[in-house]
């Protein structure tokens, strides 16, 4: 098996998990995950695709820029420049973009903030924070309709290999070292939203 479709297997597994838990309405959402980095190639789910249907043209494999690596009728996600900044600015291996009820509801609420902050939650623990008075802040960054400008504020909180950044009324953009990992941190995410959203419905 080349790596090429290592990485596609990879990435499809990942892409069932998550319309399992019906992450994907509307054909919202994209994933990534990194092929090589000399030259820096990434696949990206086809933009406009159903999700929930696993077929051959899922994903297509784009440059450092987003561009397609060969000729294709297939286009790239809207979103595929975050992508590409992802793998640019860090050693991330994936990164996965979900829109959800939670997590549209938290970053309007919390948007003037320009963060959601969680402290005492047990599954802030994905993210490597193991301090009692720990505090996962997550930015909140507002949803421009022009890709690049969105890019350009989403790359400002490209820190680390890994880590997670909300699009205001848009969804989460997470990554991580590996398709695991990147997993791992939306599922703690969309779990401490959830709670966050009950949490204040109660009040």
């Amino acid at each position: 098996m080349t790596k090429l479709q290592e990485k596609w297997n990879e990435l499809a597994d990942v892409k069932d998990v998550l319309a399992g838990r019906d992450w994907f309405m509307g054909t919202s959402g994209n994933l990534a995950i990194k092929v090589s980095d000399a030259p820096l190639q990434f696949l990206v789910t086809a933009s406009g695709k159903d999700k929930y249907k696993r077929t051959d043209e899922d994903f297509l494999l784009v440059d450092a820029a987003g561009e397609p690596v060969e000729a294709t009728h297939l286009k790239p996600s809207a979103e595929t420049l975050l992508h590409s900044a992802i793998y640019n600015k860090t050693g991330a291996g994936c990164s996965l973009h979900v829109h959800t009820v939670a997590n549209n509801v938290l970053s309007e609420h919390y948007g003037r903030d320009g963060k959601i902050d969680f402290k005492g939650q047990e599954l802030i623990k994905a993210f490597g924070l193991w301090d009692e008075d720990a505090v996962l802040s997550i930015p909140i960054i507002a949803n421009h309709a022009h890709i690049p400008r969105l890019a350009e504020d989403f790359e400002e909180h490209l820190t680390a290999d890994k880590g997670a950044v909300l699009i205001r009324n848009h969804g989460i953009t997470i990554w991580g070292k590996d398709a695991f990992e990147a997993k791992k941190l939306l599922e703690a995410s969309e779990f401490l939203f959830q709670y966050q959203l009950a949490l204040l419905q109660i009040k």
